[in-house]
């Protein structure tokens, strides 16, 4: 149950804002974590009145709450595209470009948003910022060699912290671990991204370029639609 605060409320008007894009017959991409949750809600409320949509998950968690809500889940492999994707963002720029990963889905949902015509986030107004980094960075790794990669991100001052749950290493839905970076500011969030791609155990970055179509924010009790 999620607790219903002022960033819980923030969420939802964004989330069930953003659920009335999709359309009959769409392809939809479903991201991931406690924003997108409302969107999945109101989807779900949706198909319940007559909508008829099918559904891609980049999560276990997301592919469970929308089969209880009787929304089609499917394989990526079996289409082509996705027409309209919804997700959240740990904290977005004025460039539309963002961290994601907070919720251990990067992988799946970087792959989701490149095939996908349209993505759209959905934000509470405290992930806005003038420069990303105050949240960590994730970084995907293969658990072969993550010591390697680890110990490289140390070498670079990236600050880097092997994510657990409790005593556990935090295992992605894609068997790999999670390291996230504590930068408090990125100043070249595309350079950055490259030169950790270049890292051979490092499978994908949270950071997020060049992909947001449109960001949905929920303020106070109003919501604001940002375009590019």
């Amino acid at each position: 149950m999620i607790k219903e605060n002022k960033q819980n409320s923030e969420k939802k008007i964004a989330g069930e804002r953003a659920a009335e894009f999709i359309e009959n017959g769409m392809t939809v991409g479903l991201g991931t974590g406690s924003t997108v949750f409302y969107a999945i809600k109101k989807l779900g409320q949706m198909v319940r009145e007559g909508l008829k949509i099918q559904a891609v998950s980049t999560s276990d968690a997301t592919s469970e709450l929308s089969e209880s809500l009787n929304i089609k889940i499917i394989s990526i492999e079996e289409i082509n595209k996705i027409d309209i994707t919804l997700d959240g963002a740990d904290e977005v720029d004025k460039n539309f470009n963002g961290i994601k990963g907070g919720g251990g889905a990067l992988l799946f949902e970087k792959i989701v948003a490149l095939i996908s015509k349209n993505n759209i986030w959905i934000v509470d107004s405290g992930k806005l910022v003038d420069k990303l980094g105050r949240f960590p960075l994730p970084i995907e790794v293969i658990p072969f060699g993550y010591k390697r990669v680890y110990d490289l991100l140390d070498l670079m001052k990236l600050n880097p912290v092997l994510r657990k749950i409790g005593e556990k290493i935090y295992i992605t839905d894609s068997g790999n671990y999670i390291i996230d970076l504590h930068l408090k500011e990125i100043n070249n969030s595309v350079k950055l991204n490259q030169e950790l791609k270049q890292i051979t155990g490092i499978i994908e970055t949270g950071l997020f370029i060049d992909i947001a179509d449109i960001v949905i924010v929920g303020k106070n009790n109003s919501v604001e639609i940002l375009r590019k």
